[in-house]
């Protein structure tokens, strides 16, 4: 029997390097767009749905404003399958919009998508650019200036359109591209002066008709409306040192209040009372970080939760809330607050 043969040993093979996973690529939205448009336009095209093909930007206002609701509901709900699919319901109002102006040849959805890709990028030197932007702050103090100097080079164009001014050589206005082509010396000399005088730039357009405050809408929701008024006075430095100051503010307000209504002096100048006590309030959620609207609406919905306890309460009494007095509507008041309470802590 021949000799077994000797197996020469087997060099260890080296480990190969791990590779890392690879994240799955998210999927191209481009096609779902598509075709979520072009459902759009049959809906309003000849044959298509009679309600859809009657409404038009005015009537749909109201529905504008009913999604974006929704859709905060749907992000406290914490159910994602609910959330998507109001951002849809939302999605499709601006579709809806878009679609309408396209009929009538002003505008198209390719258009909107285009100036806001446009917008993120101009807005956005500190990434897309070479500004420097290490902070939030710093990020939302330029994304302003940013905001006046297109609006100001908005009114400079239409001016030269409408042959009342002559074309600006101005700079400080030119396209974000032409702004972008400038050498890195003059960037920064623009940057430095920029912070320098960034106090001056702000007030400058005010003389012209201009204001920080022009973006922000007047048919928005009054609480919304104050929120972002202060807001944007807060960028440039116009905000109060610590909340403190705000609750004396608040304090002096509510005081003046009283005394307006001690000598009973007119409706108008309470209401413009009232309204600084309000217009306080939201500074003060605007310097907590709280969206005074929302905040608003989850005390409406405790107020709500907590009154049908109330009605609970009165029907296990055999009673009506009509038909108990006054001192005893805030004992059941109280009941209530501590059977959401006793839920709550049962959880």
């Amino acid at each position: 029997m021949p000799p077994k043969k000797r197996s020469s040993p087997r060099r260890k093979s080296k480990p190969k390097p791990r590779r890392a996973k690879k994240t799955p690529r998210p999927q191209d939205p481009g096609p779902a767009f598509a075709k979520l448009a072009a459902v759009m336009a049959r809906l309003r095209a000849p044959g298509g749905c009679p309600w859809d093909r009657e409404q038009t930007h005015s009537t749909l206002r109201t529905y504008l404003i009913e999604e974006a609701y929704e859709v905060l509901d749907a992000l406290d709900s914490r159910d994602d399958s609910k959330f998507a699919e109001e951002l849809g319901d939302l999605l499709l109002q601006v579709l809806f919009h878009a679609q309408i102006a396209a009929e009538q040849r002003r505008f198209s959805i390719n258009d909107v998508i285009r100036e806001i890709h446009d917008k993120m990028i101009r807005r956005h030197p500190h990434v897309f650019g070479t500004t420097n932007a290490k902070t939030s702050a710093q990020v939302l103090r330029n994304w302003e200036l940013l905001k006046k100097q297109e609006r100001q080079s908005k009114t400079s164009n239409a001016l030269v359109g409408a042959g009342l001014a002559r074309p600006s050589s101005d700079s400080s206005v030119a396209p974000a591209s032409n702004r972008q082509a400038k050498s890195e010396p003059a960037r920064r000399s623009e940057s430095e002066s920029e912070s320098e005088s960034e106090g001056e730039g702000e007030g400058e357009g005010e003389g012209e008709g201009g204001s920080l405050l022009d973006g922000v809408p007047h048919t928005i929701p009054a609480l919304l409306e104050a929120f972002q008024l202060t807001r944007k006075a807060a960028r440039i430095g116009f905000d109060w040192d610590n909340v403190e100051g705000i609750f004396d503010k608040l304090l002096e307000e509510s005081t003046e209040l009283r005394e307006v209504l001690r000598k009973k002096e007119s409706p108008d100048r309470i209401e413009s009372e009232l309204g600084d006590i309000l217009f306080v309030a939201v500074n003060l959620s605007r310097f907590l970080n709280v969206d005074p609207e929302i905040a608003l609406h989850k005390a409406s919905a405790k107020f709500t939760r907590r009154f049908r306890e109330m009605e609970k309460i009165a029907r296990e009494q055999g009673t009506t809330l009509a038909e108990i007095p006054r001192p005893q509507l805030e004992s059941l008041w109280d009941q209530s607050k501590q059977r959401e309470l006793s839920k709550a802590s049962a959880k």
